[in-house]
């Protein structure tokens, strides 16, 4: 009975091996795919491909899914000779070829295609290989051309479609569930070259509820049909340029939580009904031109999580909505319009805000203590508004413990700045990196509390009214790596303490570099496009337009991660200290219009990410030295220096007086230290024979030594009776 069940078990093993062995074909096939990779991680050796890792077979043999993401497969993709292929999944590798007809012959039930995040390139071919496939990604690789008309013709069963990322041309195939695939929820055509108005069409796609087309060249109305997607949940449209009113068939998207139409040309007023859509969660309508007031059923959207409606022509009282029913609320944007009347005190029923962006707008009033129950807040910009009693504002927002941006510039015109007796009881800022109160006109000094900000990472207090010295103690901010003091009344010297910023000096651990983004897009002045990345953000250093006077410190030389240094319309002197071309980092340098005098450091042609240069009207001469760097600049970095000459001045040095000074002096160089050792050779002979020639004959001859002494005591006799009589002479003359 025991070999009997024994026989089974083996009987049973062996059918159901033989069952499950691959087909020899298809192990050929997937083997000439491993041998066209460069790099294989793959290790398929046994002689069973269904055993292979990545590779799933039916009960009959045949292989079904190939799924091998994020394997760190390299080299070239080849066609599949897998006609029971219904999973594919090579992406996040780093394959590159293209998507030839041939790629997918006999890929007959095909269902789900990912080859995202590769290198492929080249054009789609005509169609789709199976009318079974439903998820299509390409995403993140470098396809091109249109998407041809019949790409879809057999994709009936589509239901996702992904290029995002690529650089495809021509229409969005918006026709696409009108004529193929009426079953599609998700259509991305994000990040590519698309061009032309959206055609109808959309709205045949009945199950439709993620449609993306942001950053395309789209132009032209959003089509009427869209709005009969009922099902749609997103519709993410951003940078382009399309243009035209919401209409009010907007209320149709009943599903619809994520809307962003931001960075285009939209215009006219919000729908009233807008709050009809109570499942809204983000809204981002950003820079356009939308214009009226806010609709008040917005209020009644209470899922609303982000409220984005930042640099358009919106107005109204905003003081008198009731925001008391966001409670989900975390980012407010209303930047940049021309809402007026004072912060809304419902606003601070929304526990949840961490972000509040309300600068650029006629509001006004004082900050009320209330705000302090959005103990979540970390972001809060109310700069270019008619607030007064900044300092009142300052001891309110000190009780923050979360706040990481403080954004006042502009707001609390011509006061002053608090002071260390203001702020006497100070305890807070402690997790602040961004302090800006520029713009302002405030007087007074940069007071002695902000040096307890060990987080402080940007200070922008330009275009104010501040006098007195930089304080030392600004170089021991251990994370600042932003400084604008520019226009202002400052004076005194450059402090050699400003040479030692920690966050300049060394390059921070990779474990300890820091990812932070800002809650809402913040601008620099000299970008043309707002981020939320902090890395965006140059380290600089300005001090334009004040009175600083004395040297440029040579020990800036030390500032090693500095990338910007303006120190124009001062009052500094001395020499541009060769130092600076230890700045290898640095690309903005602005020197102009001081008393600087001396000669253009050679050293500073090797500033290779050098991209904006002035020295204009100081007191330099000589030759501006040669190097592709310098000569790239205009002529005006260089003018109102009289003596200085070459190019790109028009006016050109002397023929060989700078360099005959030159060689002059290294030849007198040249000739001291050639000259120099014979000096003292000869020196020392005259005093080896001079020493000698007489010390040595009165060591050796007796005779002499006895005559010498008797001479130099006959002539201490001699001196001494002469100098007696002098004296007696003088003394008989003055009693006379």
């Amino acid at each position: 009975m025991a070999h009997a069940f024994l026989l089974f078990l083996l009987f049973s093993y062996i059918i159901s091996t033989h069952i499950h062995a691959c087909k020899q074909t298809e192990r050929s096939s997937l083997l000439s795919f491993a041998h066209t990779l460069s790099s294989s991680p793959l290790n398929w050796t046994s002689i069973d491909c269904c055993r292979w890792k990545g590779i799933t077979c039916d009960q009959d043999g045949w292989v079904t899914r190939l799924l091998l993401p994020s394997k760190g497969l390299k080299g070239g993709i080849s066609p599949f000779a897998l006609a029971n292929l219904t999973h594919l999944n090579l992406s996040h590798n780093s394959l590159y070829g293209s998507l030839e007809t041939q790629f997918f012959l006999s890929l007959n039930k095909l269902e789900i295609l990912d080859l995202s995040y590769n290198r492929l390139s080249g054009k789609l071919p005509l169609s789709l290989p199976s009318s079974s496939i439903q998820t299509v990604d390409l995403s993140s690789n470098h396809f091109f051309g249109a998407i041809p008309s019949s790409f879809f013709q057999q994709a009936s069963n589509l239901t996702s479609f992904n290029v995002n990322n690529n650089t495809f041309t021509g229409y969005v195939p918006s026709s696409i569930c009108l004529h193929y695939s009426p079953s599609l929820r998700l259509l991305d055509f994000s990040s590519n070259l698309f061009n032309g108005d959206l055609a109808p069409g959309l709205g045949k796609c009945s199950e439709l509820q993620v449609f993306r087309a942001s950053r395309n060249n789209l132009s032209g109305l959003l089509p009427e049909d869209i709005y009969n997607a009922t099902k749609l949940e997103e519709i993410t449209l951003p940078f382009n340029s399309l243009h035209g009113a919401i209409s009010d068939k907007i209320v149709n998207l009943t599903n619809l939580a994520i809307l962003d139409l931001s960075f285009n040309h939209f215009g006219g007023k919000l729908p009233l009904n807008l709050g009809k859509l109570s499942k809204l969660k983000f809204v981002t309508f950003d820079f356009n031109n939308f214009e009226g007031a806010l609709p008040p059923s917005l209020m009644n959207c209470t899922n609303l999580v982000e409220l984005h409606l930042g640099n358009n022509n919106l107005e109204g009282d905003i003081s008198m909505l009731d925001f008391s029913r966001l409670s989900q609320l975390t980012k407010l944007d209303l930047r940049f319009n021309n809402f007026t009347g004072t912060v809304p005190v419902s606003l601070y029923s929304c526990r949840s805000l961490k972000a509040i962006g309300l600068s650029k707008n006629p509001l006004g009033g004082q900050i009320e203590a209330e705000i302090l129950s959005l103990k979540s807040l970390s972001f809060l910009s109310i700069g270019f508004n008619r607030f007064t009693n900044l300092t009142g504002a300052m001891k309110i927002f000190m009780s923050f413990k979360s706040l990481h941006a403080l954004l006042l510039s502009g707001s609390f015109v011509g006061e002053g700045v608090p002071s260390d007796d203001d702020m006497v009881a100070f305890h807070g800022y402690q997790n602040l990196r961004v302090l800006s109160l520029g713009s302002s006109d405030l007087n007074g000094q940069i007071p002695l509390w902000l040096s307890k900000l060990k987080n402080l990472e940007m200070l922008e207090l330009s275009f104010n009214e501040i006098t007195g010295p930089i304080p030392s103690w600004l170089g021991t901010l251990p994370r600042l790596f932003h400084i604008n003091l520019s226009h202002n009344r400052i004076s005194g010297e450059f402090p050699k303490k400003l040479c030692r910023l920690p966050r300049l000096l060394y390059e921070p651990v990779a474990s300890q570099v820091d990812e932070y983004e800002f809650e809402l897009h913040v601008f620099d002045v000299t970008a043309i496009t707002p981020s939320q990345k902090f890395s965006f953000f140059s380290t600089m250093i300005d001090l334009s337009n004040n009175n600083i006077s004395g040297y440029i410190p040579a020990e800036i030389g030390q500032l090693q991660f500095l990338r910007k240094l303006v120190l124009d319309s001062n009052n500094f002197s001395g020499v541009i200290p060769d130092q600076i071309s230890n700045l290898k980092n640095l690309e903005i340098l602005n020197l102009s219009m001081n008393h600087l005098s001396g000669r253009i450091p050679l050293s500073l042609v090797s500033l290779n990410f050098l991209n904006q240069f002035n020295v204009s009207c100081n007191n330099l001469e000589g030759p501006i030295p040669v190097g592709t760097q310098l000569q790239s600049f205009n002529a005006s970095a260089f003018e109102g220096n009289p003596k200085l000459c070459g190019a790109p001045l028009p006016n050109k040095c002397e023929p060989n007086k700078d360099m005959d000074v030159d060689n002059k002096n290294n030849k007198d160089v040249e000739n001291g230290l050639h000259q120099l050792p014979w000096f003292y050779i000869i020196a020392a002979l005259g005093f080896i024979v001079g020493f000698w020639g007489v010390c040595g004959s009165l060591l050796i001859n007796k005779t002499w030594r006895y005559e010498y002494f008797r001479f130099i005591d006959n002539l201490q006799e001699r001196f001494y009776v002469m100098i007696t009589v002098c004296i007696n002479t003088m003394k008989g003359r003055l009693r006379g």
